[in-house]
């Protein structure tokens, strides 16, 4: 059964920082492309970073310099290391993998505010 659990997010002022984690089980992490995404309400979701198997990055124009994925294939996690939040970061954060087949998670809430 495949699972993609992420944790980490939080209510966090602006300036601050967040790790979010995506822990993954029910298929081989080390071959997966995965992704972090991020829905605000009203919004559609787009996509904030990525890291495929090889490590090679890409990342949303307005978290680049801020944001950081990073992922541990000794441990099924992948990892967006977030810094110097903005209240638009504001959203719901999703990790999905993509092994042939696309899963997603059930999303997490980080809120930027003072």
């Amino acid at each position: 059964q495949v699972q993609l659990v992420e944790s980490g997010g939080g209510l966090v002022q602006p300036g601050g920082s967040l790790r979010l984690s995506c822990a993954v089980s029910g298929f081989t992490f080390r071959l997966a492309s995965m992704s972090w995404y991020r829905q605000a309400p009203g919004k559609e979701r787009e996509l904030v970073a990525s890291i495929i198997s090889t490590g090679m990055t890409n990342y949303l124009d307005s978290v680049k310099g801020r944001f950081t994925i990073s992922r541990d294939n000794g441990e099924n996690t992948v990892y967006l290391q977030m810094n110097t939040l903005k209240p638009e970061d504001t959203a719901v954060y999703y990790c999905k993998a993509y092994v042939g087949v696309v899963y997603w998670g059930q999303g997490i809430q980080v809120t930027v505010s003072s």
